[in-house]
């Protein structure tokens, strides 16, 4: 595992298991669920980007 980027939202790495190629779809899944999960079980969040919109009403 490489930290890949740290981007305005998040923390992004690369992992790259080495796998047998009938194995890899279900392997590149089985660790991006198991990552979630344990960062719900450490209490992790995820961010996401947030935008705050203000209108003004222009008086003419």
């Amino acid at each position: 595992m490489k930290l890949a980027e740290l981007a305005d939202s998040s923390v992004n790495f690369n992992v790259r298991p080495w796998v047998k190629t009938s194995d890899y779809w279900d392997v590149y899944w089985d660790v991006t669920r198991q990552v979630k999960e344990r960062f719900d079980a450490e209490g992790i969040s995820i961010p996401f980007p947030q935008r705050d919109v203000h209108l003004h009403q222009a008086t003419t």
